[in-house]
């Protein structure tokens, strides 16, 4: 799952996406390409939990032991060809949020992730700020 290496819930990198995906359409607005107030209606349910708190989790639950747990990051280049191909990986985890959000009447998906692509690529440190950390976690049933 997503996660974080540290206890920190705002550290670096967590929803810098989501954060670009923001700019986007906040300039969509000032377009006319999409209503405000649609706009501030539209929350994600986004946490990225810690190793720490995933063990916590899992203890209080009880049905589960975990064999192990561990973060791994994500590496990225930064190129344009990477900012490219990160934008089409979020656009497969965003666009059906959106759609269920705005509909396909009110939003034009080709047009929100045009418009994503460009506020990516002129971000010179977006590959920077987009940390993926992976918190991989191996469990047992407690009989």
């Amino acid at each position: 799952m997503l996660g974080r290496k540290n206890e920190d819930r705002f550290s670096q990198g967590c929803s810098y996406e989501w954060e670009l995906l923001a700019t986007t359409l906040k300039l969509l607005i000032a377009q006319e390409s999409i209503d405000e107030e649609k706009v501030d209606s539209f929350n994600i349910p986004l946490y990225n939990p810690s190793p720490s708190e995933v063990m916590y989790i899992v203890d209080k639950e009880r049905s589960f032991a975990i064999d192990i747990i561990k973060t791994s990051e994500i590496q990225r280049n930064s190129g344009d060809d990477e900012k490219y191909d990160m934008a089409k990986s979020f656009r497969s985890v965003a666009e059906p949020l959106l759609v269920s959000h705005f509909g396909h009447d009110e939003l034009n998906m080709d047009q929100v992730f045009h418009k994503y692509n460009e506020v990516i690529a002129n971000d010179r440190k977006a590959i920077e700020k987009i940390m993926f950390v992976n918190v991989t976690v191996s469990l047992t049933k407690i009989n």
